[in-house]
């Protein structure tokens, strides 16, 4: 088994959807070059070549990649072809062991410190030499770090997976951590890919995204499709200053719900509920070029590599290479409670986790159903102490908490916005659709209690009672959640046909919200700001950027980058739209 997951794999072809209905595999044409599938094309081109270097990201399929690669090298008349692995220049395992550990988290089963170097780290520097050269007829080095190696005389080959795929293979047991010898747990090894391995290919990727030759997408192991590196690259550019979707991917989970399954065509409906829909959590998602009906899907990353100041406008400069902003669903549709939580404040997250900033959240209601309600703030005789003295009896006594004798339970009806900074106890109740607006970082949720349910492996989601109460707002309470913590809508501009809506956010929060509610269309002016949105209303728009036109159906996120200077929203649904956005806000704000 290659992958463990019910979830369908992205076929190297796709049909486009109907208007109205959620396009689960959005796709931007690739103006030049063509997306071709198979190996068999990809040795014609690599069969003249001297030295060629394979690279690519953790849990790409080597043995299936060269296997496949020298084979059809034969099949081109290459007889003398010599693979070598990367692998043999890497440092002593005790030495990677000893880099790495300060990073890991020890035996904390969520959190590590981001990786603060590079992929080279990882490497004997003399072996690196002795690897190189090494000659024969044709020699090919493969294997993650192989580009540490490239040159002027080399042909680098970019092998990339999708990070759900990778997830997907290394819950098979078919992921290996950068440097090490053989595959560890599930959890451990997803904390161990966050912290470490993510960041040092990252960091390697915005180094020879300029230098690669040929793109590969190995999601198919068996089916790649691939490109040449230009057209690649072109299509970054023309994506940096338009319209654009990433793919989005979704997981059940343990309070998850039925909406996303009632609504989303496509996806596999033999899971239990779904919990999340990563539309816009971009250390997580792909971006997917089409030729010829042919798909061929990258990280997210690359994106922000080739032109981050095309994307984010004046945000590049406090961002640099992090998108900012993400959207996600929370679906508690006939489900249940999420965790009640907080997250760490901005101080903690940078001492401990080594992240510039925090995850400061919103909930959007997207749908709700009549008794959904929202947990936010304290009730005005909140007594620290005998919080967490309830949360831990009940950690240990696996008894029920009256979760309401200490936070607040408000009323969620659609379109209402609730305002989670840093610090704030709450968590999404049954029954909602939470399109949750929030900054991008997105595990580092200190779960306090989770009404004594287990996660769907059959084991107690692991609880954070210690760095929540040192995180903890206690001042959030009383009148002070309905003044701060529950957004004001308001009017800020209308017309005969619209109207635009702002939604207040809490001073913590770096990112502003408004909706766009109109009849026919909407012109808007970007001012060097990058807007994310989604369709939260009607069945259907199209948006118009430099000339170019993207259709978004209900429920879809898109994000126009602060390149295209403005764009256009063209109601397509034959009655009013409502389509929420959301932006950094200056700094003088």
């Amino acid at each position: 088994m290659t992958r463990n997951t019910k979830q369908y794999l992205m076929p190297s072809q796709v049909e486009g959807t109907e208007k109205g209905n959620y396009n689960i595999y959005p796709s931007h044409q690739l103006t030049e070059g063509e997306i071709k599938v198979g190996y068999n094309g990809l040795a014609s081109v690599l069969k003249d070549k001297n030295t060629i270097l394979l690279d690519g990201y953790v849990g790409v399929d080597w043995e299936a990649v060269t296997s496949q690669l020298l084979e059809e090298l034969k099949a081109e008349g290459v007889q003398n072809a010599s693979f070598l692995t990367i692998e043999s220049a890497l440092k002593p395992q005790e030495e990677i062991d000893q880099l790495v550990t300060p990073f890991t988290g020890g035996d904390d089963p969520i959190f590590g410190k981001v990786f603060e170097q590079g992929l080279a780290s990882f490497f004997d520097t003399d072996k690196l030499e002795k690897l190189k050269n090494q000659t024969s007829e044709l020699t090919v080095i493969y294997g993650c770090g192989a580009s540490l190696l490239n040159d002027a005389s080399t042909t680098l080959v970019y092998f990339d997976v999708p990070k759900n795929e990778i997830q997907f293979r290394s819950r098979a047991g078919r992921v290996i951590n950068l440097g090490a010898k053989e595959a560890i747990a599930p959890k451990p090894q997803y904390k161990r890919m966050y912290f470490v391995d993510w960041m040092a290919l990252n960091d390697q990727k915005s180094k020879i995204l300029g230098d690669i030759d040929f793109i590969v997408d190995e999601q198919r192991s068996n089916e790649i499709t691939w490109t040449d590196g230009d057209s690649f690259r072109k299509g970054l550019e023309e994506m940096s200053k338009n319209a654009f979707r990433v793919r989005p991917w979704f997981e059940p989970g343990a309070w998850g719900g039925q909406w996303i399954k009632e609504k989303i065509g496509g996806l596999n409906d033999d899971v239990p509920n779904y919990a999340w829909s990563f539309e816009l959590i971009v250390p997580e998602n792909g971006i997917v070029f089409e030729q010829n009906k042919n798909l061929l899907e990258v990280s997210f990353d690359f994106l922000m590599y080739f032109n981050h100041h095309n994307v984010l406008g004046e945000a590049a400069n406090r961002f640099g290479y992090e998108f900012p902003i993400r959207f996600d669903f929370l679906d508690t549709y006939d489900g249940g409670n999420l965790s009640v939580q907080c997250h760490p404040r901005v101080p903690y997250m940078q001492e401990h986790f080594g992240h510039k900033f925090t995850q400061d959240e919103t909930y959007y209601m997207l749908d709700a159903e009549e008794d959904a309600e929202v947990y936010l703030g304290f009730q005005e005789d909140i007594q620290p102490k005998e919080f967490e003295k309830a949360l831990k009896h009940a950690m240990d006594s696996g008894e029920e908490m009256d979760v309401k004798k200490y936070v607040q339970v408000h009323k969620a009806n659609k379109h209402d916005l609730f305002l989670i900074p840093n610090g704030t106890i709450h968590c999404s109740g049954k029954n909602g659709m939470v399109l949750e607006i929030s900054s991008t970082p997105y595990i580092f949720t200190f779960k306090m209690y989770d009404w004594q349910r287990l996660d769907l492996d059959g084991k107690p989601r692991p609880m954070n009672i210690e760095r929540g109460m040192e995180n903890l707002f206690f001042d959030r309470k009383g009148d002070k959640v309905q003044e701060e913590l529950i957004s004001k809508q308001v009017v800020v501009e209308e017309g005969n046909d619209y109207q635009i809506v702002n939604l207040s956010t809490h001073k913590e929060h770096f990112y502003a919200v408004d909706r766009f509610e109109f009849d026919s269309e909407i012109t808007v002016e970007l001012n060097n700001q990058c807007h994310i949105m989604s369709l939260v209303e009607g069945e259907s728009i199209t948006v118009v950027t430099n000339d170019k036109t993207f259709d978004i159906n209900y429920a879809e996120t898109f994000v126009v980058p602060a390149a295209s200077g403005s764009y256009k929203l063209v109601n397509t649904s034959g009655k009013r739209v409502k389509v929420i956005k959301s932006y950094v806000k200056s700094e003088e704000c």
